[in-house]
């Protein structure tokens, strides 16, 4: 059985899908962008700036579902432009504990929705 999760301290969902799947003790989340959960709105600064918009609109989703960033196991990032790898992987890193932080990989691709730079899936368990 799937719960639904959902919070409006992330954005709300733009299309045919939910922030967040909880089943049984396994949480899929969707993807996070950078957009602003109090107005809807892309908001677009440094590499940085829109990095850490992304880890917490994740960090809301995970809070809904009562986790934390220590129960994710996969991440999976998207990067319009991978010469802003180690500057997204600098801001990615604040949020984790690098000796339990979870698997993951990077990939590079020609657009993202709103043609953003950097989105966020997690898969996270309790």
């Amino acid at each position: 059985m799937k719960k639904i999760i959902q919070t409006s301290k992330a954005p709300a969902p733009i299309g045919p899908y939910n922030q967040a799947i909880l089943s049984g003790n396994t949480l899929y989340t969707s993807g996070q962008i950078a957009i602003n959960p109090a107005t809807g709105e892309i908001q677009l600064g440094t590499i940085e700036e829109e990095t850490t918009l992304v880890m917490e609109n994740m960090k809301a989703v995970l809070e809904a579902a009562n986790m934390t960033f220590e129960n994710v196991v996969k991440a999976s990032i998207f990067i319009s432009d991978m010469a802003n790898f180690s500057k997204i992987n600098a801001v990615y890193g604040r949020y984790f504990n690098e000796e339990t932080a979870p698997a993951r990989e990077t990939v590079e691709v020609a657009n993202l929705p709103k043609y953003v730079h950097v989105e966020i899936s997690m898969i996270a368990i309790k």
